[in-house]
């Protein structure tokens, strides 16, 4: 699950122009744990059920989150346009998860790595969708030109208006893996009864 982007709508007359090469650029990846404690699999997940991070009205198992912000180069032509010719963003991405702390068995501790390693893989997904997410703004975004617009504010408007659906679309994209995930066989779901049945 992730937090989704402020936005504004604003309509305009906007040209898309090729947009040069973009720049490299990588996510900075952080990850926050919260404590758990247990010495069996259920005692294990019912702690998750008390500490997890909030979500909503529940708690969630692990949650991932991320921060942008962009650095844009806006630029007036000599016919009065304005054109959009570079936008670098700075992403971080943050994965909150469980962190088992204090002595358990053996047999514990081998249920535990291979859950947490599978959540963490689940946490990995969604940080791909908001990568996505952050690399089809910068592609809508270099090139962009709006006509009769000195003090590009029509352009800004328009790149404001393209950033909706781009959102919308990594939600979807969230909530349905997370169904697929989370229901009845998936994936998460086997890895919760697996810690809490011992295998």
């Amino acid at each position: 699950m992730t937090r989704s982007l402020r936005l504004l709508a604003a309509a305009a007359a906007i040209v898309w122009m090729p947009a040069a090469a973009h720049a490299d650029w990588k996510p900075v990846e952080k990850i926050e744990h919260y404590r758990v404690s247990g010495s069996s699999g259920i005692d294990l997940y019912r702690s998750i059920g008390e500490n997890g991070p909030q979500v909503g009205v529940g708690r969630a198992i692990a949650f991932t989150d991320f921060k942008l912000l962009w650095s844009r180069d806006y630029r007036p032509q000599p016919d009065g346009s304005c054109t959009l010719v570079s936008a670098r963003p700075s992403l971080t991405i943050i994965y909150r998860l469980p962190k088992a702390s204090g002595d358990m068995p053996a047999a514990t501790r081998r249920l535990w790595e291979t859950f947490v390693t599978g959540v963490a893989a689940h946490e990995k997904v969604h940080g791909e969708f908001i990568i996505d997410l952050v690399k089809a703004i910068e592609a809508t975004s270099v090139g962009l030109s709006a006509p009769n617009d000195p003090d590009c504010q029509k352009v800004r408007a328009e790149l404001q208006s393209r950033l909706g659906p781009l959102s919308q679309e990594q939600r979807r994209r969230s909530r349905e893996f997370d169904q697929v995930e989370l229901t009845d066989g998936g994936n998460v779901h086997r890895l919760v009864l697996a810690l809490v049945n011992g295998g």
